[in-house]
């Protein structure tokens, strides 16, 4: 099934598409896609109650498209996770997952304003796989128990600034974390319906042109080994978000080419998992 949130921002409602794109109102059922909706779901059973009409047909044409998930826990991410993303930014293979974390306040609709931070001098782009938990996750013992935790999968964009990522000391998190650098959706496509997270394409365009062009087969640690190895390290929990890194053709890895500018735009998309659309502004 794909879940999404539609309406203006603080006011979204949960909505449900069926194979067909028909849509469906999920108000009757939860008051949003949270972390406690998520923790209960049954895509078997939402989509036999889909198929016996039991819940109400809805328009959502022209409407804003939210985030598939409220305000997650937490946002984790895994840097340096595709083998060429690591060599076009003169990186070393990374021994263990690189984690970082992102502001919830970070996560916007996969097609609202992106805005380019006050002194930024190099945001860029990042298109991900995000995997949202849908069960407590804690020590977890191997791959199938990974599988178990997870809800569904979704597409992001990591926004990255990279002066204030690498130039200005610290953490990560500082390049990270500016309000608008998390868009993510258009929907929240359940784990059932994605038989191979390991066989996915990602794609992102600046301004019409093709910047990147990978698949998640490139991974260095792939999803399963990612949600069991955090797990050793955080109590992931219900709703909250994991992007898991990104192919090569970031701004970084191409000197010359100019970042992220306001005015620019930016589109990508994951394969079965929707297509994003932003505009950049100024914060």
């Amino acid at each position: 099934m794909k879940l999404l949130r539609v309406g203006p921002a603080g006011a979204e409602r949960p909505v449900v598409l069926a194979a067909d794109g028909t849509a469906y109102d999920l108000s009757g059922r939860t008051r949003d896609i949270d972390g406690a909706f998520l923790a209960g779901l049954d895509a078997a059973e939402l989509a036999a109650a889909v198929a016996a009409g039991e819940l109400p047909p809805t328009d959502i044409d022209g409407l804003r498209i939210g985030a598939p998930v409220v305000r997650p826990g937490k946002v984790v991410g895994i840097g340096l996770n595709y083998r060429d993303h690591a060599a076009e930014a003169g990186a070393q293979i990374p021994a263990e997952p690189v984690v970082f974390l992102k502001p919830s306040n970070t996560v916007v609709g996969p097609n609202d304003e992106v805005l380019v931070p006050r002194g930024s001098e190099k945001t860029d782009y990042e298109v991900e796989l995000a995997v949202v938990i849908g069960r407590h996750a804690r020590y977890l013992d191997g791959h199938p128990e990974a599988a178990a935790v997870i809800a569904g999968y979704a597409a992001v964009n990591d926004v990255t600034e990279r002066a204030f990522q690498f130039e200005r000391g610290g953490q990560w998190d500082k390049g990270k974390s500016a309000e608008t650098f998390t868009p993510l959706g258009p929907w929240l496509v359940t784990a059932d319906e994605v038989a191979d997270p390991q066989a996915l394409a990602l794609r992102l365009w600046v301004n019409g042109e093709l910047r990147q062009n990978g698949s998640t087969a490139e991974m260095i640690f792939p999803v399963l080994e990612i949600v069991r190895y955090l797990s050793h390290f955080m109590v992931l929990e219900p709703g909250d978000v994991i992007v898991t890194g990104t192919p090569a053709g970031v701004t970084l890895g191409h000197p010359g080419t100019p970042f992220l500018r306001p005015t620019d735009v930016v589109e990508l998309e994951v394969e079965g998992l929707g297509r994003q659309r932003q505009v950049l502004g100024k914060a």
